[in-house]
């Protein structure tokens, strides 16, 4: 897994068309559009490589909240992000890491968003200016 993320004063995104994607969610009007305010956007691939490592989810979600701590941050967009060159995982593999990311994060108290898989997003940020306002990790 890789993910680049932003401290955003904000993020919103709107579904506007289905992707290439093989596979995808549903849209409905609860998840046609969301936003959220000081949040940490999160732009993440899911790699082959993980398919074979059962610790990527705890690495990754210690990473996240080492971050979110850092900034004081509890709202969490989740971006699926083909465009970080790894070798990218197969996409139920990808989709699901991705829902259980999600879960184990608000079990822990985030707030957190992600657009629905397989669709292509207008998105809109406004990100920090600030040294940690951009971060990447390679779990």
């Amino acid at each position: 897994m890789r993910f680049l993320s932003f401290h955003c004063e904000y993020f919103r995104y709107e579904v506007k068309k289905k992707s290439r994607s093989k596979i995808f969610e549903q849209v409905n009007e609860n998840n046609k559009t969301g936003s959220l305010e000081n949040t940490i956007v999160l732009f993440i691939s899911i790699e082959k490589k993980d398919e074979d490592n059962y610790d990527y989810l705890s690495q990754a979600i210690f990473e996240i909240e080492a971050i979110a701590k850092q900034l004081k941050v509890s709202n969490i967009a989740l971006i699926p992000f083909a465009h970080l060159f790894g070798e990218l995982s197969d996409q139920e593999f990808g989709l699901n890491a991705l829902k259980a990311l999600q879960e184990n994060l608000e079990t822990l108290g985030y707030t957190t968003i992600r657009p629905s898989y397989g669709w292509f997003n207008e998105i809109e940020l406004k990100a920090k200016g600030h040294p940690l306002s951009r971060i990447s990790r390679r779990i």
